[in-house]
């Protein structure tokens, strides 16, 4: 039995205003009452509106089937079906020119472009499903397609790694590094399959690439974002490209980073923006 606790004149589930006023509002500096208040306004506001929004849905579908019912066996003309949902109202004429804008909204939703995933938020394992699914492994991606070929030894191989297909996807991975996340040094634009080494130096990445031209930075250094474990060792790296992650996965210990010069294991990347929980699909 659902647990409610009285807001206002609203009634919430505990376990949502619990989440509500521990969780989410110490953190974005809204007050309780606010917050609560603001809801209840936006509730009583909008609820008729909804309702009167589902119930001529239910009008024009109802005069839809029945449009469909009684042609039913004969041929489709697009013209005058046009026409009839012109009349009932479920296709308008298109009106002038216009422009929206948004305020107190993230990024992710109101200026950058950019996939992103869209869950019911009444299932639970969806919504985990879909926030996991935001990242994923460019090199299981790589390794268990035909996007890297299987000719020249390259095959995928039963119970263990190949390692002329390993290489191939390192390399695949590589290129992608070096057209999303360049680096340079003083002598121009250096490809990441000649780095040794990342490290983290006074808050910049530093990109080892070997004797001839030891040091070497992105050449947009913001791409930078942070990185995990010690700097001069550091097991993983998080940049950016075009308000997504990129998370390259260091260890020299693992079977495939030990077969790279500077411990690469896999690329991570972010698949969308954000995950968007939906009331429709729950509704």
């Amino acid at each position: 039995m659902i647990d409610y606790v009285r807001t206002g004149r609203l009634q919430v589930a505990k376990v949502l205003a619990d989440f509500i006023d521990h969780d989410v509002l110490p953190g974005i500096d809204v007050e309780r009452a606010a917050f609560w208040s603001g809801l209840e306004q936006a509730i009583e506001t909008l609820v008729p509106r909804n309702r009167a929004l589902l119930a001529k849905r239910d009008v024009l579908q109802a005069d839809i089937d029945a449009w469909h019912k009684a042609r039913r066996g004969e041929p489709h003309e697009p013209a005058s079906y046009r026409a009839f949902l012109e009349q009932i109202g479920y296709l308008v004429t298109e009106g002038a020119d216009f422009a929206i804008d948004t305020e107190n909204v993230d990024d992710e939703i109101a200026t950058m472009a950019g996939p992103q995933l869209v869950t019911p938020i009444n299932n639970a394992r969806f919504a985990v499903n879909a926030a996991n699914a935001r990242w994923g492994s460019l090199y299981d991606a790589l390794y268990t397609t035909d996007v890297v070929p299987d000719d020249g030894g390259a095959g995928r191989t039963a119970g263990g790694l190949n390692p002329v297909r390993v290489a191939h996807v390192a390399a695949a991975g590589k290129a992608l590094l070096d057209a999303t996340l360049p680096i340079e040094s003083i002598s121009g634009q250096i490809p990441h399959a000649q780095a040794v080494a990342y490290t983290v130096e006074v808050g910049q990445l530093l990109v080892d690439v070997g004797a001839q031209s030891p040091r070497a930075y992105l050449s947009n250094r913001d791409q930078f974002l942070g990185y995990q474990g010690d700097p001069n060792n550091p097991t993983a790296i998080l940049l950016e490209h075009n308000g997504l992650g990129i998370e390259i996965r260091l260890d020299k210990s693992h079977p495939v980073g030990s077969t790279d010069k500077a411990g690469i294991w896999d690329i991570q990347l972010e698949s969308a923006l954000t995950t968007i929980m939906d009331l429709e699909d729950a509704i």
